[in-house]
């Protein structure tokens, strides 16, 4: 959306539409947060567990729709490398590495999937980052903050 730049007494400024900011629960005397990004809404402090689980199985599930296993071990296994050398390894990497290096398919999607909690766990580990836009990302966290 384009915001014009409008005379605001004797400075200038822009007018956000009413509905965006229902959209960001704002109201009158709330405050805004300008960055070199945008104009946007204060930063929440995170999603409550259960929201940022689903969020994990959206970005997961788009991933999937998005790439073929192949592309996505690539990823998995581009990150691990690089995670690994800079001294950012957790255990749940060396799962994701099993299956990333593993060619059964159906055990890969089954934990990006999945909505067990070993799934799950795994899952607050995405080493598939990267393959989705960064639009597409911000998208789907925005769609969760809601």
């Amino acid at each position: 959306m384009k915001l014009a730049l409008r005379r605001v007494g004797n400075s200038l400024g822009v007018i956000i539409p009413k509905s965006q900011l229902d959209r960001w629960g704002m109201h009158e005397g709330d405050e805004l947060r300008l960055t070199d990004e945008g104009i946007l809404p204060p930063a929440r402090r995170g999603l409550p567990q259960e929201a940022l689980d689903r969020l994990k199985h959206r970005i997961a599930l788009t991933v999937v729709r998005d790439f073929t296993p192949r592309q996505i071990r690539a990823q998995i296994l581009a990150n691990l490398c690089r995670w690994k050398n800079q001294g950012m390894w957790v255990s749940a990497f060396d799962e994701w590495q099993v299956l990333a290096k593993s060619d059964d398919d159906g055990a890969l999607l089954a934990v990006m999937l999945g909505r067990d909690e070993n799934s799950t766990r795994l899952r607050e580990s995405m080493p598939f980052v990267g393959l989705l836009p960064a639009e597409e990302v911000r998208r789907l966290h925005e769609e969760a903050a809601r």
